[in-house]
């Protein structure tokens, strides 16, 4: 590994942590109704999205907070945002974000070692 790409690896990192704890602050001027469903789902996504890719988590967080700031801007209820099934907003929301899922990979890795093996028998 090179310095240059030590040094993004790190640079990015630090930037990540900024966007989070940023995301974080802004998180803490939600209504208390919003501010509560938005933990809420976002423990629910954090759980049950898969997501390995700290870029995609941030963005799926910044995404999520955005709507609950509109829908508190907006005057909209806690219930108008999630619907009557907030399992089903969440995990359709996190559907939006599946290329980080770890189950991606390890699909490929399954894909590409079955494959593998397929050609090893017709040689």
């Amino acid at each position: 590994m090179s310095i240059r790409s030590m040094f993004e690896a790190v640079v990015g990192e630090l930037a990540l942590k900024k966007r989070w704890r940023q995301l974080k602050a802004r998180k803490q001027q939600l209504p208390e109704s919003h501010r509560k469903a938005h933990d809420a789902v976002e423990r629910y996504l954090m759980y049950s999205a898969g997501i390995a890719d700290g870029a995609i988590v941030t963005a799926m967080a910044e995404d999520l907070l955005e709507l609950f700031e509109q829908g508190a801007a907006d005057g909209t209820p806690v219930s108008a945002i999630v619907g009557d099934d907030p399992v089903e907003f969440a995990e359709e929301f996190a559907r939006n974000y599946a290329e980080g899922a770890w189950i991606k990979k390890e699909r490929a890795r399954l894909n590409e070692a079955i494959e593998t093996i397929n050609k090893e028998e017709e040689s």
